[in-house]
């Protein structure tokens, strides 16, 4: 920065000057630039995000102990499904491990209407509970929480079939991060933004985060428990398609004009990662090409024609961020499988594993939602705590997106607005209240806080190559599976050589930022600079400890950088 007579007054979110040097884009990429209007795709799903701003209803402790006498490993979906209502009906074959203690009850989750509900209300009903081909003798089922006596006391340690049959209708309060766990529409607009035309279009969609997997289909919602794979069928009227996880099998006609979707993915998979989205969409395939790996099928399922042709440039620009993302994080996780879009209008995007469900196509919400797909669904936070962790990373997708394809000014330009709008929250990016949607999936913390924090840690490492060397054994070595921000800490460490504690202990759970004011002076060849710390919350973190550099310009044009 150039040093003003006498006074410098400098508010800090994260330290900016001399940053490190701008990751190249993908070797062979040409640049493309991208207007100032499409750089806020990020702030329309933060936005969509909290919009309900409701505590979450969760399963009771009780519950949750039984629940974790066992392990999930694997969901099948069987489903039956329309683009025109809420209702549900089929079975989900739940296949666990039983812990140390044999079992004896099958503790699990799914929505029911509160009591004194009117009988017209929305609710899911269990129709029965077969356990290794036995029928359970009994089910309790009161509010979230349901629980199937077994025929038979499964043994430590074994393996165990749950087939739970149901039907109803799911809910249609906002009670997701963005609206409910299965939501239905008539109709759609052609772009996210206020005064967008719509048109009439029927589509059914799920959005489970954080706590509504079980307004659809029953399940265990807890972060680290993945599942280690899942089938996904929907049967559902012939004129539609049905968008899930991982890859389509086949598709399967079936009596009354009907067909089945049957999807498959062999990742391990977060309960609210699963889904499903339904209409008569038109597919549109493209593919990505990363170094040293397969070609990468991304399947988008769209409204219509005219939609696609709308946004086809928009989407097109999807094969060169996985590719990009792949040299910087490792290769796409999911390359096996595929990656895609199904549309809903959702005012923003939901990361679901391998296909996105998603509302338009501006540029960083695209690569917002993209990067998820290495932090938060190859590696998932193990703690809605830690938010940041999918959250923060993804926003920073977003600005490395803007580094490698569009200009070196809209780059800057988004981490400039990072740093303002983290300063309007005195939070820290822990989170104490997990109950919370709107504190999880709070913009100026979890998002642009998050990612300040990520571009600090790169600037604090000082060196590209060890910074995205940081993210991919972070990457490699939670493959799968979960972390805390300790695990990050870790990788962290090892790359700099030294303790990081005190970096996230005012960052992470430290709350504010510091405010440097600086006065120089110059007597013949002495030249002083003292610069003073204040910070914006005292009581919480009193000092931030981090390195400023200053780069001064002399009357003869030169100048030099100094810290």
């Amino acid at each position: 920065m150039r040093l003003s007579p006498y006074w410098l007054t400098l508010s800090v979110l994260i330290a900016t000057i001399g940053i490190a040097q701008a990751q190249a884009p993908v070797p062979g990429m040409l640049p493309r630039t991208v207007s100032q209007e499409l750089l806020t795709g990020g702030q329309v799903c933060a936005t969509g995000r909290v919009k309900s701003a409701l505590r979450a209803t969760t399963t009771s402790v009780p519950h949750r102990r039984k629940m974790d006498r066992y392990d999930v490993k694997y969901y099948k979906l069987d489903l039956a499904l329309e683009n025109t209502s809420l209702n549900v009906a089929g079975s989900v074959l739940m296949r666990l491990r039983v812990g140390s203690q044999p079992l004896d009850s099958l503790a699990f989750e799914l929505y029911q209407a509160p009591a004194g509900s009117a009988a017209s209300a929305a609710s899911l009903l269990i129709d029965s509970v077969v356990v290794d081909g036995r029928k359970s003798p009994g089910v309790r089922h009161k509010g979230p929480d349901a629980t199937a006596k077994l025929a038979v006391v499964a043994t430590a340690n074994s393996l165990v079939d749950a087939r739970i049959y149901y039907h109803g209708t799911a809910p249609s309060g906002q009670s997701a991060a963005i609206g409910n766990g299965l939501s239905n529409r008539k109709d759609v607009h052609l772009e996210p933004v206020n005064g967008s035309p719509k048109f009439p279009y029927n589509v059914t969609w799920s959005l489970s985060e954080p706590f509504s997997a079980h307004e659809w289909f029953p399940c265990k919602q807890v972060l680290t428990d993945k599942a280690d794979s899942v089938d996904v069928w929907v049967t559902t009227a012939a004129t539609n398609k049905v968008g899930s996880n991982g890859v389509l099998v086949r598709t399967v006609p079936v009596a009354g004009n009907k067909v089945r979707y049957e999807w498959k993915s062999r990742h391990p998979i977060a309960y609210y990662l699963v889904s499903v989205a339904v209409a008569p969409y038109v597919e549109y395939v493209n593919y990505a090409n990363p170094v040293g790996g397969p070609r990468i099928a991304i399947v988008n399922y769209v409204y219509n024609q005219s939609y696609l042709d709308f946004w086809k440039s928009r989407i097109d620009l999807t094969p060169g961020f996985i590719e990009n993302f792949s040299v910087l994080a490792g290769l796409y996780p999911f390359a096996d499988e595929k990656y895609g879009h199904a549309t809903a209008p959702i005012s923003g995007g939901m990361e679901h594993q391998t296909m996105t469900t998603q509302d338009g196509f501006s540029f960083t919400l695209t690569a917002h939602e993209l990067f998820h797909q290495w932090f938060g669904n190859n590696v998932t936070c193990a703690s809605w705590e830690d938010i940041w962790l999918n959250e923060g990373f993804a926003s920073y997708g977003e600005y490395l997106s803007l580094q490698a394809f569009s200009t070196p000014a809209n780059a800057r330009g988004w981490m400039n607005e990072a740093h303002r709008l983290a300063q309007f929250s005195g939070g820290s990016l822990y989170v104490t209240d997990t109950t919370s949607v709107a504190r999880i999936f709070d913009y100026y913390l979890s998002y642009k806080k998050g990612a300040g924090v990520i571009h600090m840690l790169r600037y604090l490492l000082n060196d590209d190559a060890r910074f995205f060397r940081a993210l991919r054994t972070y990457q490699s070595q939670f493959r799968g599976g979960t972390a805390r921000t300790a695990d990050l800490q870790r990788v962290f460490e090892a790359e700099a050589g030294r303790s990081l504690d005190y970096f996230f202990r005012q960052w992470y759970r430290g709350r504010g930022y510091p405010t440097f004011t600086g006065r120089w002076n110059q007597g013949g060849n002495r030249f002083v600079l003292r610069v003073d710390e204040s910070v914006s919350q005292p009581a919480v973190t009193p000092f931030f400890e981090t390195d400023v550099d200053y780069l001064l310009t002399f009357t003869n044009g030169t100048t030099q950088t100094c810290a």
